[in-house]
């Protein structure tokens, strides 16, 4: 069975399947909270996102979990600035955070009304922040917020002010955000919506549809877009879809190519190297039956590509400063994830399991 027609017999049972609402709400686990006097190995420090918590999650890569500090209820994405502070995307605001002192300095409100956005809550479909991103400035931190039954918003904010400045609507549940190198455009990659919404500095936002398979099934299609990166070349979005296809899109005339991918699995988190290197973050399989397990795909910049099999879900991905190792999160949007992190040597594929926190969805190179 073809994946197209697997996803069209599936359409009546989206209820059940991945990347739809779980049955019941999800409960947050006990919080936990550690002082973190141990030293950082050589390696330095990783932060990740508890999204089964309120708090983001200091690692030791070498060893695990050094210091816990609150942040906010499910925070999703999280963008480090040069100044050490970390804007996270929590789902009642956006948390401020220290990462040199390992304290929240403040948590700015949404401006989205708490009525649209519903009370602070857990899961993937809770209401409130999901991609963050930076101006290359560090000016404005943009979070595409969750506004659960209807379309997403973009909130702007300043960053000196600690306040939002501005919002533009944008596509259904927002999973990421992107910035271009010159910091112009900001790109929201809009899940249920099949699209990414351009939001330039001046002028009016843009929609890109943004659907390689079609939106055959709607809302209950599997085949969307999760994750975006900028390639540093030419500022073109990639965007990976189902290990099959990588989508490249110029955002400045919404035109795109589709180039031939092989991990065939589900995927989501990316992250692109200077050099252009592009990581994807494979789940799982949509078809047992067809597809392959979760893995974390390198795809050089000629399209060569080499995937590492992991053991589980995974959601994210960032790289470490001298380009060696990955960190591929444990959190996952839905069932299946585990409270750890899987460290990747790139050079061999060696991969080794790492304790990092509660359910790590989002995670940033200190």
């Amino acid at each position: 069975m073809n994946r197209r027609a697997f996803l069209g017999a599936l359409a009546g049972t989206v209820a059940a399947s991945a990347c739809t609402p779980s049955a019941a709400p999800e409960e947050p686990r006990a919080e936990r909270r550690t002082t973190g006097s141990a030293a950082p190995s050589s390696a330095g420090l990783l932060l990740v996102t508890d999204f089964g918590a309120d708090t983001v999650t200091f690692v030791d890569p070498a060893s695990g979990p050094v210091a816990s500090v609150r942040a906010g209820a499910a925070p999703y994405g999280i963008a480090l600035g040069d100044d050490g502070l970390a804007w996270v995307a929590a789902a009642e605001g956006v948390a401020v955070i220290d990462t040199r002192a390992r304290r929240r300095l403040g948590l700015i409100p949404y401006r989205t009304s708490p009525t649209r956005l519903g009370q602070p809550a857990y899961g993937e479909y809770r209401g409130g922040g999901m991609g963050i991103a930076l101006a290359p400035d560090g000016r404005y931190a943009y979070v595409g917020v969750n506004v659960p039954g209807g379309n997403g918003v973009l909130e702007v904010v300043d960053t000196a002010a600690r306040k939002v400045v501005r919002t533009v609507p944008v596509g259904r549940r927002p999973f990421d955000v992107d910035v271009s190198r010159d910091g112009s455009e900001v790109y929201v990659t809009g899940h249920d919506s099949f699209d990414v919404t351009v939001v330039p500095a001046r002028g009016r936002p843009r929609r890109i549809e943004v659907a390689p398979y079609g939106t055959e099934g709607g809302l209950g299609s599997w085949l969307k877009p999760h994750h975006a990166a900028v390639r540093p070349s030419d500022g073109r979005l990639l965007l990976p879809f189902e290990g099959e296809k990588l989508v490249v899109v110029d955002p400045r005339t919404g035109r795109s190519r589709v180039e031939a991918m092989t991990a065939n699995t589900h995927q989501h988190g990316v992250a692109v190297t200077p050099d252009g290197t592009l990581l994807v973050v494979g789940t799982g399989p949509i078809d047992p039956a067809s597809d392959r397990g979760p893995s974390l795909t390198v795809r050089m910049p000629d399209g060569r590509e080499r995937v590492h099999p992991l053991d589980g879900p995974h959601e994210d991905v960032a790289v470490s400063r001298d380009g060696r190792t990955a960190y591929v999160t444990g959190g996952f949007t839905r069932d299946g994830y585990w409270d750890g992190i899987t460290v990747v040597d790139l050079a061999t594929g060696r991969a080794r399991r790492l304790p990092a926190g509660h359910r790590p969805l989002g995670i940033a190179v200190l």
